[in-house]
């Protein structure tokens, strides 16, 4: 009796246990990402208007998988631009084409 006793407790343990296994995993993928759109060329592969002289914009592009808070690089003559989404929304056609408001993080 006290075998199976010690048996229910053990799996009840490791089960309660199992979230913290795949902890550093979950946290990993939450990681917002950074895409480059410093080598693109402007009016061509996207469209980026200044608001609040240039430290917040609004950018129309094409590509997917960005979302709120990632971060895009933009390049403007020789000053490189890192800037937060704050909104994106994607067209429906095409699916991949998007605008979003961007915030100015820091200036390289």
């Amino acid at each position: 009796m006290s075998f199976i006793k010690i048996g229910i407790n053990l799996s009840s343990n490791f089960i309660n246990s199992l979230p913290l296994l795949f902890y550093p995993v979950n946290r990993l993928s939450k990681k917002h990402k950074t895409h480059d759109y410093s080598q693109l060329i402007w009016g061509k592969d996207y469209v980026f208007e200044s608001l609040s002289s240039g430290i917040e914009g609004q950018m129309t592009g094409i590509g997917k998988g960005i979302k709120p808070r990632d971060y895009i690089i933009l390049q403007r003559g020789f000053e490189t631009y890192r800037y937060r989404v704050e909104q994106i929304d994607y067209y429906s056609d095409p699916s991949d084409m998007w605008i979003a408001l961007l915030k100015r993080e820091s200036v390289s």
